[in-house]
């Protein structure tokens, strides 16, 4: 089966195309916002290091057979590089437990490369879920008199 084509567009709208696709657990939608290379990477929550189209597709193919995963992306901070885009989220994740619903949160890190086929995600990596939403430390820029 051909992998779907996207729009060049831009590292957010791969970024939107790869949520959306989480949300509707549709992975060849998925897979369509990862580049075309043996070397990409995913890191799911607490799992070891998954490397090359067929191993990524299918951790996310085990991952759908539960349903959609209901992650949002929240708290985008962007470091554009010329080719490179680094997107560090909060993914605030629904899930369902024996009291109903409930929010998670997972922090990310997805890095988008732009190919002659447009931005596509070449690395995610997510750290282990939490209950309460993680605290974001930054440095304070120094004061100048």
């Amino acid at each position: 089966m051909r992998k779907p084509k996207m729009p060049p567009g831009t590292a957010d709208d791969t970024e939107t195309a790869f949520y959306d696709a989480l949300q509707h657990a549709d992975i060849d939608r998925l897979m369509a916002c990862w580049a075309d290379d043996d070397e990409i990477v995913c890191v799911q929550p607490g799992g070891p290091r998954v490397v090359g189209h067929s191993a990524i597709r299918a951790t996310f193919d085990a991952m759908f057979a539960n349903g959609a995963v209901l992650a949002h992306p929240e708290k985008v901070r962007r470091l554009d590089a010329g080719h490179f885009s680094v997107h560090s989220v909060v993914e605030r994740v629904e899930i369902m437990s024996d009291d109903g619903p409930q929010h998670a949160w997972v922090v990310a890190t997805n890095v988008y490369a732009k190919t002659a086929q447009g931005w596509r995600l070449v690395a995610h990596h997510a750290s282990p879920g939490s209950r309460t939403e993680p605290l974001e430390v930054t440095t304070a820029k120094p004061l100048l008199h």
